[in-house]
């Protein structure tokens, strides 16, 4: 995907996410902006190479459980 696309999708994604976290975690909107964009996750996600935008929004949100939990997460098989 060329990098126009990329800076296109990655904000719509990330808002779905910023709303599960915020729902599920019962976080603020500050505290879970933060806590998503100093994770791991966030990290590769960021990166289009990674291909970790691919994900829906759910497996997103539980990997950034699983980060918050344990500190790591693994990615699933592709």
């Amino acid at each position: 995907m060329d990098k126009a696309k990329f800076e296109a999708i990655l904000p719509i994604i990330v808002t779905a996410l910023m709303q599960k976290i915020i729902e599920r975690k019962g976080m603020s909107q500050d505290e879970a902006f933060s806590r998503l964009y100093g994770s791991q996750l966030y990290f590769l996600l960021d990166d289009e190479r990674t291909k970790v935008w691919h994900y829906s929004a759910e497996k997103l949100f539980q990997l950034f459980e699983e980060e918050l939990n344990t500190g790591t997460f693994e990615l699933p098989e592709c």
